[in-house]
């Protein structure tokens, strides 16, 4: 389980950088600390409770990647209301993708996501590749559905002589109603999710309280099977408890 834990946190995503995975890291390794030693007081815990602090982290990335997905659809809306823009001032479609960039370093600084695809295509259109096929593959690395049928139409309007404009058009309007909402369900949990985080840490404060006004309280829970199979099955329920609340604000925004 260490291992697993270990490959977890050392396997960066793309665009994660080390400093989010080290705080990632110190921040498993406290849940990992905090169970073993509230649930059982005992080092021996530490080794089962490193799951516990594997699925904070893959919770912890979830949550990162939403969020970065969002700035990426962001990002992605003002490069292609730039091109639009550049190609009514009588750019090709070519050119107006490399033209964007400075618009997106300007808007967002250097070293942001949308600008590091741009970087990529413009050195895959000095290969002579076709800029539909970078389009396909800067869809198929954001995995967002909007820029994936973005390609998909782009490649088809190319083919076929459409008008790129209006796909550009369609497209923001499309994203951007997609931003709106994702706004409004954000707010509209807002209040939620913080009553989420109080009752996250409550049960923990409750018990910090009760012990340092009782000192020796709760003694009796641990050391023993009764004590260990019992808190065992706090655990369970505090951690289905979790989880539910989390899968139910994922589906919220329309995840699986």
């Amino acid at each position: 389980m260490f291992k697993k834990f270990r490959r977890q946190v050392c396997s960066f995503s793309p665009g994660t950088s080390y400093g989010e995975s080290l705080g990632d890291l110190g921040k498993g390794l406290l849940v990992t600390g905090g169970f073993a030693f509230f649930f059982y007081r005992s080092v021996w815990a530490l080794p089962p409770m490193f799951l516990v602090g594997w699925l904070y982290l893959k919770r912890s990335r979830h949550r990162r990647r939403r969020q970065r997905n969002r700035q990426m659809l962001i990002q992605f809306k003002e490069c292609i209301q730039a091109v639009a823009a550049s190609m009514r001032a009588g750019y090709s479609v070519e050119n107006a993708f490399l033209d964007s960039m400075a618009d997106i370093r300007s808007m967002f600084g250097e070293g942001s996501a949308m600008e590091m695809e741009l970087q990529q295509l413009r050195q895959g259109l000095y290969n002579n590749v076709t800029l539909e096929v970078l389009l396909t593959e800067m869809g198929q690395r954001s995995t967002l559905e909007e820029i994936q049928e973005f390609a998909e139409v782009f490649a088809i309007a190319k083919r076929n002589g459409g008008s790129i404009p209006v796909i550009i058009d369609a497209a923001t309007r499309s994203i951007s109603r997609r931003l709106a909402v994702e706004e409004e369900t954000e707010t509209l949990l807002s209040a939620r999710k913080l009553e989420q985080r109080v009752m996250n840490v409550m049960p923990f404060l409750i018990v910090w309280y009760v012990e340092v006004s009782n000192p020796g309280y709760f003694d009796v829970l641990y050391g023993n099977p009764a004590g260990v199979a019992l808190m065992t099955g706090c655990m369970a329920v505090y951690l289905a408890a979790y989880f539910l609340a989390e899968r139910i604000f994922d589906k919220a925004f329309g995840e699986e």
